[in-house]
């Protein structure tokens, strides 16, 4: 096939494929099968891969991305990009439509649409093509993701005819996908608004393809004005874009009728009859497949729009009604910088003190770079705060940008604990300085904490008191150091000292499966500990000897430890530093095999799966009773489903609890339990 001839091919099949992908995205209705269309688009793949410089601005061919990465550089918007003012109730809506013909002194026509809970953008066309795609932002500036929405199939790559044209739309993901997608999810994301903000980020357009996002368009800015919302929408559609047809039209006269006569779809009647669309949208929305969490409320006629202006915060002419009020609406004042024991990165938002389900919160952790573009968030943004699992404090979104036209806030390119570069690993940074201050003192703190080594009376703050007096400056330093030194500062009597010591000592009988977890490996936790010991790897020498030897099947041959763990434990057991570490804390006299003991108690719990939530008087921390459990023949679940038996209930139990209770689920409290125990 020569090139003009091939040109000809491709423009054809081009515009056929795109055919077939608006009959099955918009039109949901599809002409031919999956495997035709799959045969056609592959075709299509392979004359690209021949003949490249023929490839079109707007192939079909582009939904699949790129691996290539690519910066996400920040665009000024072309048109106003605000927020909305809100109402919580149906009376204030009334009040607001009822205010607005006034102002005008005319019968207005208002429409309804459903606010969708997703991420909001904004489409750039020029002769019909689509050239760029820019997220919110700030209102003033967003990031260009163009490459990212050309891989969403309901996004019209070339519209219906030639024009030029800005459009603003909510991307989201429906429900059921969500759900779908979300169990595969390392960390799984709290709803689908904050997966479909999360995806339409990530670096390479090719991973950004494989999430089935979606979209509607709601808003449409031509450079000839239309006289009305009404027919700015009815051109959208026929230009190829998807709109949400459920749609509400209010006002009098015959151009309600006439509507109503277009669009049997939609919702049409007189402004006494936008309460009761209200209400139906309100009793309706579990039912919709997507997410929603209002009605934007705006007058039709343009030239109103245009005579009642802006404020600097939102248009006059429209309204969000929220479906209920916020549980805790706050203000981003500061975003500090967290180091861990493995040098990752964390912000934290410093927020101004909100009350959530009875309890204050003042800090929100954000996760890492990603969490934040996501929600787009900056300084002196107003946020609505939830407890995620009625415990975890998390800002879900941004609800009303700053007046001061802050951009998103960004990670420090330095660690503000030693001033070495940061380095970005996955999704996190990190400081790779083995000798930062901030991670020395991390990786005390958890050794030491509760679920390791359970140090009594060596808590945070002492801990921080000894390493500023640099009394302690590494875990061995510990077991090595003379706690009747305290006896010189103030606030360490002789008993508090006499504790310490106490609780140093004790800590040196926790079993080897505590000690190799307490060591702070990275990616090697309880779990990952449990599977080494019950292969066979009953002592750290025999840890080091198969890390040293670089084989990570040796590792990768047990189930449930994969590639990435695998490295870690060579890469850690081969560094000098970390050996001698274990050297000396041998020499302190930790247990570094496993004892293997002999169960004397009886099977009671045998074929049993447990779910342990809450805290409890007995049982600090709660590990002790999963250690019971254990002991007994039962399995522990960290979560509630339909193969539990028993879930052991504490106080503050979470939304676990009420799963429990809905699955019926044998629920047992500490006094039965402990009376079970005592019984055995």
């Amino acid at each position: 096939m020569g090139k003009a001839e091939a040109q000809k091919y491709i423009k054809g099949l081009s515009q056929k494929i795109r055919q077939y992908q608006h009959e099955y995205y918009i039109q949901a209705h599809p002409s031919v099968s999956d495997r035709e269309y799959d045969r056609l688009f592959n075709e299509l793949v392979e004359l690209e891969k021949r003949f490249p410089d023929l490839i079109e601005p707007d192939s079909p061919t582009h939904r699949v991305g790129s691996d290539l990465s690519q910066e996400f550089p920040e665009v000024p918007h072309a048109i106003p990009v605000l927020s909305l003012d809100k109402a919580y109730s149906i009376s204030e809506v009334t009040e607001w439509t009822a205010k607005c013909n006034s102002t005008v002194k005319n019968n207005l026509t208002f429409v309804c649409e459903e606010k969708i809970d997703g991420a909001s953008i904004v489409l750039h066309y020029e002769n019909g093509v689509l050239i760029r795609a820019l997220t919110r932002g700030n209102g003033l500036v967003g990031n260009d993701v163009t490459p990212n929405v050309k891989t969403i199939a309901s996004v019209p790559l070339k519209l219906s005819w030639q024009v030029d044209v800005i459009v603003r739309g909510e991307i989201f993901l429906p429900k059921a996908l969500f759900q779908k997608i979300n169990t595969t999810m390392e960390i799984p994301y709290a709803n689908p608004r904050n997966l479909a903000s999360g995806t339409l980020r990530r670096v390479k357009s090719a991973e950004v393809a494989k999430i089935p996002l979606d979209i509607f368009i709601y808003e449409g800015y031509f450079t000839r004005p239309r006289p009305s919302h009404t027919l700015i929408i009815e051109e959208l559609e026929e230009l190829g874009f998807k709109v949400n047809k459920n749609f509400g039209v209010f006002g009098s006269g015959e151009r309600a009728e006439e509507l109503a006569g277009r669009h049997p779809e939609w919702t049409v009647g007189g402004i006494e009859a936008v309460p009761e669309f209200l209400k139906a949208e309100t009793r309706d929305r579990e039912s919709r497949e997507y997410e929603i969490d209002g009605i934007v409320i705006k007058i039709d006629e343009i030239p109103v729009r245009d005579k009642l202006g802006y404020t600097g915060h939102h248009p006059r002419w429209a309204l969000a009604f929220k479906f209920e009020a916020p549980q805790g609406v706050t203000k981003v004042w500061a975003i500090d910088v967290q180091v861990g024991r493995t040098g990752r990165i964390t912000p934290v938002a410093r927020i101004e003190p909100v009350t959530v389900a009875g309890s204050t919160i003042s800090n929100v952790t954000l996760h890492n770079q990603e969490y934040i573009n996501m929600l787009e968030l900056a300084l002196e943004d107003k946020v609505t705060v939830s407890k995620r699992g009625d415990v975890i404090p998390a800002i879900e979104n941004v609800i009303e940008k700053n007046e001061s036209c802050n951009s998103i806030w960004k990670i420090p390119e330095t660690c503000p604990g030693c001033r070495a570069a940061l380095e970005k690993k996955g999704a996190h940074h990190f400081c790779v300085n083995p000798l930062c201050r901030d991670r020395r003192l991390g990786q005390i703190k958890f050794f030491a904490g509760r679920e390791q080594m359970d140090i009594e009376n060596l808590g945070s703050e002492t801990i921080d008191f000894l390493f500023e007096e640099k009394i302690i400056n590494s875990i061995e330093d510990i077991y090595t150091f003379d706690p009747s030194k305290l006896l010189s500062f103030p606030g360490f009597a002789g008993k508090k000292v006499e504790l310490i010591k106490k609780g140093i000592e004790k800590s040196k009988t926790q079993p080897f499966h505590k000690v190799l977890q307490a060591l702070g490996i990275p990616e090697v936790g309880k779990k990952v500990v449990e599977l080494l010991i019950d292969a066979g790897f009953t002592d750290i020498d025999s840890i080091i000897r198969a890390a040293q030897a670089g084989d990570p099947h040796t590792f990768m041959r047990i189930h449930g430890i994969g590639e990435k763990v695998a490295e870690t434990l060579i890469r850690e057991f081969s560094q000098r530093d970390f050996i001698k570490r274990i050297a000396r804390l041998k020499q302190s006299g930790l247990r570094f095999e496993v004892e293997r003991e002999i169960n004397y108690e009886e099977q009671i719990f045998q074929d049993q799966i447990w779910c342990v939530s809450g805290s409890f008087d007995n049982f600090k921390p709660r590990e002790k009773a999963k250690d019971e459990i254990k002991k007994r023949g039962g399995a522990i679940t960290e979560n509630v489903s339909s193969k539990t038996t028993h879930f052991l209930v504490g106080s503050s139990p979470g939304s676990k609890y009420e799963k429990a209770l809905a699955l019926k689920v044998a629920v047992v409290r500490e006094d039965k339990f402990m009376k079970l125990l005592e019984k055995d």
